[in-house]
């Protein structure tokens, strides 16, 4: 077995973690082809009878796949790291599809606004991702193939046998020719050895690791780690919180009259601020509007300045930006040196929702 650096979510878990790649020759150092990978046996193809609702297609059966080499991939689209991965699948998807791969993206929430149909069939639209997706509103093809992450990605033979799997992001060229081995194996031609082209930017381009010291975290109590308003959570109920005048490394902290449920926190009064300490070139938050067609102004700070040319693609060179969508918007994007800096984003309006803090 072989264990990389690299970023996934797991849903006990979101962090940057190990990623495990079974059953797969240790290729450090060499050009990945197609002969260069073993593959054995991990199970059969699981039936998708019990996703809830499909994307793009009508609902695939085993017989509609007979004989096609199909990609598996669990994702969630507030995800980063499912977001970083999109681009690639969206590559292979329409560069193998005449060779007969089939890409099928299994939707399985993290957040409870991530199992609303309408959002996910708006986040497919705005995120290009034109192939089927199966949504798993219950968790139920998430159990039956024992999965742990997002993303996750289950590469099938055209027997219907999972044959290898991969956790996390990267090993893209790996995964490639993963696709192409198994193509070639169910008489495929004319396959183009080449990489595919990706056109990764905005909230998919890849992260900067060597510059990122900041771990996922959420801002809900039952899973936030090391926040420091004065007198702690006060779990489901308004409360007037304030923020330390210093705060450490990956420490955060609340100021204004918030509610702290389980999973988020809820802005009741306009005015209120969410500070995080943080060392990395990108920070995310993954935050909606509590009512549906309600937006929420917000503005962002770094240093106590506004973030200039470190914006992200969701606010402007004033750290100026709106709540439209519960999604994952890209707040902080640096261009120049990374170093430990202090987060401030004001909402100017009540009623938004924040989830879980992720960087890159």
């Amino acid at each position: 077995m072989k264990v990389n650096a690299l970023f996934l979510c797991g849903m006990l878990t979101c962090a940057a973690a190990a990623i495990v790649v079974a059953n797969a020759e240790d290729t450090d150092g060499l050009h990945v082809t197609a002969a260069t990978l073993q593959l054995r046996g991990e199970g059969s193809l699981i039936p998708f009878d019990h996703a809830t609702s499909w994307l793009n297609s009508p609902p695939l059966t085993a017989a509609d796949l007979r004989g096609k080499v199909v990609l598996v991939d669990f994702w969630t689209y507030s995800c980063i790291n499912s977001l970083r991965q999109l681009p690639y699948l969206r590559a292979w998807a329409n560069k193998y599809k005449a060779q007969g791969l089939v890409v099928i993206g299994v939707h399985a929430p993290e957040f409870g606004f991530e199992k609303d149909l309408d959002n996910v069939r708006r986040a497919t639209r705005d995120l290009q991702v034109d192939y089927p997706v199966a949504l798993d509103g219950d968790h139920f093809l998430w159990r039956a193939f024992h999965n742990e992450y997002w993303p996750a990605l289950y590469f099938i033979d055209a027997e219907g046998h999972i044959r290898h799997h991969i956790f996390g992001e990267g090993e893209y060229e790996k995964s490639e020719a993963l696709i192409q081995q198994l193509l070639v194996e169910a008489g495929g031609s004319g396959i183009v050895r080449e990489p595919a082209s990706v056109d990764a930017g905005g909230v998919e381009a890849p992260a900067a690791p060597l510059s990122l010291a900041s771990p996922e975290n959420y801002v809900g109590y039952a899973r936030t780690e090391n926040f420091e308003s004065r007198g702690g959570a006060v779990p489901n109920a308004s409360h007037a919180y304030s923020a330390p005048a210093h705060l450490a490394l990956n420490h955060w902290a609340l100021a204004g009259d918030w509610t702290m449920q389980d999973e988020a926190v809820s802005l009741n009064r306009p005015g209120g601020q969410i500070i995080y300490r943080f060392h990395a070139r990108d920070l995310h938050l993954v935050m909606g509007p509590a009512v549906q067609g309600s937006p929420v102004r917000f503005r962002v700070l770094v240093d106590g300045r506004p973030p200039g040319a470190a914006h992200g693609v969701d606010v402007d060179d004033a750290g100026r930006g709106v709540v439209t969508q519960a999604r994952l918007y890209q707040l902080i994007r640096q261009k120049n040196r990374v170093t430990d800096r202090q987060f401030e984003i004001e909402f100017l309006d009540p009623g938004v929702e924040a989830f879980a803090f992720t960087f890159g």
